[in-house]
């Protein structure tokens, strides 16, 4: 039977390579705002230059930008900024449709490209073509649609504890298919498509490996050999994974490509984690303006920011996300470490559109009812 794990919350430290971002992230998920060196109030609206109002940015709990790029936004553009980050991807996403109504912010980044199609459908973004888009970026926009921007990209994929499989003698798997055979069961965690966007990916993965026709087989496979499964992907990777903080029992973690980079001791020279390379589904991450807040020349702005290089060159070691300015040079381990998958199975805009509510009511009724 699938195990589902309690909904147990651990201080999430981000895809970083630093404990000065982790401290940053801490007080960004708090909801709390961020105060810029310039000694602007976003609290009281104030700014000691330029406009004095706020900008209002909504994000996952994945959002890291060092604090110096924050205050330099701030100093730049006159305006404050005020972060909140409701949750995982997913739950993003459902707090911005959930309250279109009443805006919870100006901008938000985070949206993905497994919900991207939703969102667009709930017209929760207003339209913006941002001159600050490079080429390189124009082939992850969402076709006929310049209501989100994409700012990074990522491969989601299994990831693998080396140190654990060296230890028991287990050879590590490769492919989705690996994970039905005997030596594997009771050592796979993932979290929920219905709440996460890594594990809409990973399921989106899998219809691309296996069809519309077969995902739901693969998938009882997986419960029958003890899938556990939670509700995002923090718990997944810092409490149940055994290969990273968590000191959990699963050895085999959804995650991505990039996190074995993370978890490189310095002065080492091989990461204890691997991905799964024949795993993998390429994930953009948008920033759009939100339609009707209170502040859309701010949301601008910041969606200008996320392009600038400075951003997109930090986005790497802040946030393990490859940029989609494909001019900014990468950190010397990265490509060591941190590669993309040559070949991640693809599924279409339109074919998600299409077919994710379906297909994520065919995954609960699979694996967890």
């Amino acid at each position: 039977m699938t195990s589902i794990s309690s909904t147990r919350r651990r201080t999430r430290r981000p895809r970083t390579a630093t404990f000065a971002a982790f401290a940053g992230l801490v007080h960004l998920a708090t909801g709390c705002s961020v105060i810029g060196g310039d000694g602007s109030d976003p609290e009281s609206g104030a700014s000691q230059e330029g406009t004095g109002s706020v900008v209002r940015v909504v994000t996952h709990d994945s959002f890291a930008l060092p604090d110096e790029l924050i205050e330099q936004f701030e100093t730049e553009t006159g305006y404050a900024v005020e972060v909140s980050a409701p949750g995982d991807g997913g739950a993003l996403v459902n707090q911005l449709i959930l309250t279109k109504d009443a805006p919870l912010g100006d901008v938000a980044y985070g949206v993905d490209n497994t919900f991207a199609s939703r969102a667009i459908t709930e017209e929760v973004f207003a339209s913006y073509s941002s001159p600050a888009l490079p080429s390189s970026a124009e082939q992850y926009l969402v076709p006929g649609s310049d209501a989100l921007t994409p700012v990074d990209i990522g491969d989601v994929c299994l990831n693998v504890d080396r140190e654990w499989f060296a230890e028991a003698g287990i050879a590590e798997p490769t492919t989705f298919e690996d994970l039905l055979e005997p030596e594997y069961a009771n050592l796979t965690v993932v979290s929920n498509p219905a709440t996460s966007s890594p594990g809409l990916a990973m399921l989106v993965a899998t219809i691309g490996a296996f069809g519309e026709d077969g995902f739901a087989q693969y998938w009882a496979g997986l419960r029958e050999n003890g899938l556990e499964i939670t509700s995002g992907w923090s718990d997944s990777y810092y409490v149940d994974f055994s290969g990273s903080e968590g000191q959990g029992d699963r050895p085999i973690v959804l995650s991505y490509s990039t996190s074995p980079a993370f978890e490189v001791t310095e002065g080492e020279a091989e990461s204890p984690t691997g991905a799964l390379l024949e795993t993998c589904f390429r994930q953009v991450e948008y920033v759009g303006v939100i339609e009707g807040a209170a502040n859309p020349e701010g949301g601008q702005a910041w969606v200008d920011f996320m392009l600038s290089t400075d951003v997109q060159a930090a986005l790497p070691e802040s946030m393990f996300v490859y940029p989609v300015d494909d001019q900014v040079e990468l950190p010397g381990y990265w490509v060591e470490h941190a590669p993309l998958s040559p070949a991640p199975f693809e599924v279409g805009p339109e074919e998600i559109a299409a077919g994710r509510d379906a297909w994520i009511q065919t995954w609960t009724e699979t694996v967890i009812d």
